[in-house]
Order: C-alpha cells, then structure tokens, then sequence
C-alpha cells in the first residue's frame, strides 16, 4: 500500500514517516523541502495532489496544507484513496477563541469534518498540549537562568510527546481498529507549570522555579514577538480554562500501540540538550 503523509517533515509527521517506512509501507512525504532527508525508500513529493496518485491512505495535517486541503480531500475521494486519517486537537469543539493554534494556521475542527464527511474509512486523533511545545517556550529561558516566567502558574496539561501521537497515527493508516472513531491522546500524566518547570529542573539537576507573570505582560510580549493579539489572547483564555483544573488524562497511547505513553521526565532526558546553557 502506498501512503500519503502531508507534513512530513513536522513534529509528528517526521516520526510517522519513520514509522511507516519500518513498517515496510511505501510513503510519499510531501514537504515544501525537496532535500528533506527521510529513510531510505521514501519518496519526496513536493505537491500533495502529485502524491495522492495511486495512494491508498492519507495522513491530513492541515497547517502544513493550508488552503489546499479542501482540494487534496476532495481529489482524493475521487481518486484510489480509501482511508483519511486527520490530525485534529483535543480542543477542537471549543470555541476558536481559546484555540491558539489556529492563529499559527491549524483548522482542526475543519479537518477533522473533512475526514468525517469524505465518504471514506476514516479516523481524527485529538492530541492535546504537544510536549516539544514547552522547548519553544521555555528552553531559551532555562538555558539562560533558572527562572521560567510566564502566565498561569497553575494551569494544568498533560503533554503527549510526538512520537507517540506518531505511533498512534501509523496503527490508524495502518489497520482498520481505530476507524469512525476521534481518538483523544495525552501524556500520561497531567502537571501544573509549575510543577513542569520542576520536572524539567530534576532532570537537568537545577532547581528551576516557574514565575508566574501577568497576562496583560503575556499578551504584549506575545504582539511584540509576531505572535499577534489573537494568538496571545487565545493562549492565555486556554489556560485560564485549566487552571486549578487537573487537565483530562486518557491512556488511548498505550491501549493502541501496546506501550505506556512517553512521560514528560523522560521526553526532557532524551533533549536535555535543549535545555542546557551549553546549547
């Protein structure tokens, strides 16, 4: 079977690749970066309606299709593709003003509805807070002290890592066990910011503490960034939503793929380099 992975080269996209490719599929990874590295066997596509001839599944990521993912879905369904496969959110029936990933290009509630209403086998996996997400925010902090500033010290996530989200995606295109089904992923246990920033302070052998900051200094430092108002308002209206509120824990990693889901410990070991001022 041929399978088509749009944003190959992504955080979950890269692993799912990997996966697949030692699963003995053909992939096509279709990337905007025609000397992207993938292992052997793969194939490089920078279009994704070029990939979609012959494929049989589709893994959907809607940032990295942007305004062609109405167009990829509908050419797929008149093509030989039989199974979609979206990568949707956990948040995706809020409303949008507390999904800040939109503001960076994700339609998750619109992928997912894609998928749904396709005709095809389908499946949408609801990762929540990805775990590479706090590197972005906190590692340049850490390497430079030992203070990590920021809002709602005790908003509450459980952070999946992507490879995991990965595993989860290559047993949906793969088999037939997840089909019709919206499939909501975590880490295996959920964390304050507070008590993450610890966590990671364990790790390095640092006492780290998290301070906490206002939100109207988030949201400036987020406008000043590029980020924009709606993003940073988005940001802080979901976390404001989990604070003092053990975020939702589910174990589907480890019911689907057969192993415990990564825990956030063990995702910073594996970085720690990120973290640290010799970065």
């Amino acid at each position: 079977m041929t399978i088509v992975v749009t944003g190959a080269t992504g955080n979950v996209g890269r692993p799912l690749v990997n996966e697949l490719a030692s699963a003995g599929c053909r992939v096509r990874a279709v990337t905007r970066n025609p000397g992207a590295v993938f292992p052997a066997g793969v194939e490089v596509v920078t279009s994704p309606f070029d990939a979609l001839e012959g494929a049989s599944a589709v893994f959907l990521n809607s940032r990295a299709l942007g305004v062609q993912l109405a167009d990829v879905v509908a050419r797929a369904q008149r093509g030989r593709v039989t199974k979609l496969v979206a990568l949707s959110a956990l948040n995706a029936d809020d409303d949008f003003s507390r999904q800040p990933s939109r503001f960076r290009g994700d339609r998750n509630k619109e992928v997912e509805q894609f998928a749904v209403e396709s005709g095809l086998a389908w499946v949408s996996l609801r990762p929540g807070v990805f775990a590479s997400n706090f590197a972005g925010m906190w590692a340049a902090q850490i390497r430079a002290g030992d203070v990590v500033s920021g809002p709602c010290a005790g908003a509450s996530t459980a952070p999946i890592v992507d490879s995991d989200i990965a595993a989860v995606a290559a047993r949906a295109l793969l088999s037939d066990e997840l089909d019709g089904r919206k499939v909501p992923l975590t880490g295996p246990q959920a964390f304050t910011n507070s008590e993450l920033v610890e966590i990671i302070g364990a790790v390095l052998g640092r006492p780290l503490t998290y301070r906490d900051v206002p939100s109207d200094v988030v949201r400036e430092q987020f406008i000043r960034i590029g980020l924009g108002a709606g993003f940073a308002d988005a940001y802080i209206a979901l976390l404001a939503e989990t604070a003092d509120k053990p975020a939702l824990v589910t174990h589907e990693v480890e019911k689907i793929v057969g192993h415990p889901a990564v825990t956030f410990a063990q995702w910073v070991a594996e970085r720690r380099g990120l973290f640290t001022r010799e970065a």
